[in-house]
């Protein structure tokens, strides 16, 4: 008999998610409106939720904004999953055929607190025949508020650092993200760690509709 160590799959595994994602004026870029917070999909990968995540979008770029509880925010680099940081993943064509990253394809971090000058980066991981240059750290436009109970992440990634982004040719990306305590917990959308390599597998990844209304 075989001895295989197979993880339960979660309900979100068996079907795939497709949402609005609104648009923004420019002068709301790093301070969202509530018309753009995403619904929590952990009850779906079997999470306790922690964090209200929400998305939008203009032809400048992509905003998000994540309101994290958490009693204690440490911050680690390069190891940022060992600590309290946001991973946002963008597939600016939403290829849903491909096993692996294509061209389209970004990881940014972000961080809580800097650790050696380091807030943000991406750290998309390409096949050879797809790499391009990753974007600068300092292109990524971060502002963090830390509180007593948490702490609030405002983000904009523009158009510059998202390869293949173009709303007027195509109006959909895909999306996901995982938020990860420093207790080990996380928190995810469209696609769960513990099943799957999130950062490699962007057919997983929910598709959002570019909504102009």
């Amino acid at each position: 008999m075989l001895d295989l160590d197979l993880s339960p799959l979660t309900p979100i595994s068996f079907f795939a998610l497709s949402l609005d994602c609104r648009y923004v004026s420019p002068k709301a870029q790093l301070d969202l409106p509530d018309y753009c917070r995403l619904p929590s999909t952990a009850a779906l990968c079997g999470e306790e939720p922690f964090a209200e995540v929400s998305l939008g979008w203009n032809a400048e770029g992509l905003s998000c904004q994540v309101k994290a509880l958490t009693e204690v925010v440490h911050a680690y680099f390069p190891e940022i999953q060992r600590g309290d940081s946001v991973e946002l993943f963008f597939d600016t064509r939403d290829v849903k055929t491909s096993g692996w990253n294509t061209r389209f394809c970004h990881h940014f971090f972000f961080l809580p607190k800097e650790v050696e000058g380091t807030v943000a980066g991406e750290r998309t991981a390409f096949r050879t025949e797809d790499r391009h240059e990753l974007c600068t750290a300092a292109a990524l436009k971060t502002r963090t508020v830390i509180g007593k109970n948490g702490y609030t992440i405002h983000v904009f990634i523009p158009a510059t650092c998202l390869h293949g982004f173009d709303p007027e040719q195509f109006g959909r990306l895909g999306f996901a993200y995982r938020i990860n305590r420093c207790s080990g917990r996380s928190q995810h959308f469209s696609a769960v760690t513990r099943d799957y390599q999130v950062e490699q597998q962007p057919s997983l990844w929910s598709s959002m509709l570019l909504a102009k209304g």
